[in-house]
């Protein structure tokens, strides 16, 4: 991860499942939001320290693209994105619930430190070709959470075209794409592996956290 981070947007309730299980409506165009570069963190194997005293902290597996070029209008998402990887958006999921009912940012429940941590990056090799393998969240050895870009309501390219207009893209640029269904909490001491198809591509250990007791 030695690659230059600018911004990090996130697509939010990105598929249908996902929003269905947290009784979310289905958004008619892509829901963006933002997360500081701060809270990029390689999964390595080391720990991670998440926040906790402040409610249930949950995961969100995600494919993740970095923006290799300046966005001009007509490009496509395989001419933009130079390298992948797989991220977990962490999310403070009772602050959450608590800034919805208040209509403020999520900001605090999305942007803390470490809470996005993303797997060591591998080539782009196109999104038609993404689409060939699922990617999978493991938590403690066991499947909880299995994407598949072919089933985002925004495609790759419908993603790249509305963040670039809306708020421009260049080289650097994070985008994480949105989760799937199997959201759930991490506890201290959980290990999470990120892997696309059969190959594991990145794990962490939860050191600090919320206790499951």
């Amino acid at each position: 991860m030695n690659k230059l981070i600018a911004n990090v947007y996130c697509v939010g309730r990105n598929y249908r499942a996902h929003a269905e299980e947290l009784g979310n409506d289905v958004p008619a165009e892509p829901m963006i939001f933002l997360k500081p570069s701060h809270a990029v963190t390689v999964m390595d194997g080391s720990g991670i320290a998440l926040p906790a005293d402040r409610g249930e902290v949950h995961y969100e597996a995600e494919l993740v693209l970095r923006i290799g070029r300046r966005y001009e209008p007509g490009m496509t998402v395989d001419e933009l994105v130079d390298v992948m990887a797989f991220g977990i958006d962490f999310t403070l999921r009772d602050v959450q619930s608590e800034l919805k009912k208040k209509g403020h940012p999520w900001t605090a429940a999305k942007g803390f430190l470490h809470s996005a941590p993303v797997t060591p990056y591998i080539a782009f090799p196109g999104a038609a070709a993404t689409a060939q393998e699922d990617f999978l969240l493991r938590k403690n050895g066991e499947i909880v959470q299995r994407g598949n870009i072919s089933r985002m309501i925004f495609s790759l390219q419908q993603i790249v075209d509305h963040i670039a207009g809306q708020y421009g893209l260049g080289e650097g640029d994070l985008i994480f794409t949105g989760t799937p269904e199997g959201v759930g909490p991490a506890y201290r001491g959980d290990k999470l592996e990120l892997a696309y198809g059969s190959r594991t591509l990145g794990s962490c250990v939860i050191e600090a956290g919320p206790s499951a007791t």
